[in-house]
């Protein structure tokens, strides 16, 4: 056999252990409390909670590995911003008409609102920086 042919096979083992050890590792990720800056959003409370100023939405779900992850930099986003702009969280699981409405696909989605108004949209794991420069362009508008 071409020794091509060994080297990729060891490619795929390693990548199908490295896999196997990492979902290991992400299924038993503990799910981390909300920081008390971040407000939970419902089909009631939606509209009166997004309709003034710039809101970070996110949505998610309690099964999702991103969503968790996305969890510690949701509360860095929410403590630094302190009362300029809001972060908040629909659960898609339990408001599935709220993610109807905006068209959600995948999860972490995160929305950015101005005045109840969709400015912004990022699907997957952002960083803490990037949230915050999104977040602060459309507070200075």
């Amino acid at each position: 056999m071409d020794p091509f042919y060994y080297g990729l096979i060891a490619f795929v083992v390693i990548f199908i252990g490295y896999s196997y050890f990492n979902y290991r590792r992400m299924k038993h990720f503990a799910a981390l409390p909300d920081a008390e800056e971040i407000q939970h959003l419902t089909a009631a409370n939606f509209k009166a909670k997004t309709a003034k100023g710039v809101v970070l939405v996110d949505f998610w779900a309690g099964w999702c590995t991103p969503c968790k992850m996305m969890a510690p930099v949701l509360n860095q986003v929410a403590r630094a911003s302190g009362r300029v702009g809001q972060v908040a969280k629909v659960n898609v699981e339990e408001q599935q008409r709220l993610a109807e409405q905006f068209k959600v696909r995948s999860i972490p989605t995160l929305l950015l609102l101005k005045d109840g108004r969709e400015v912004d949209r990022f699907v997957g794991v952002k960083s803490k920086d990037f949230l915050l420069k999104k977040k602060t362009a459309f507070i200075s508008c």
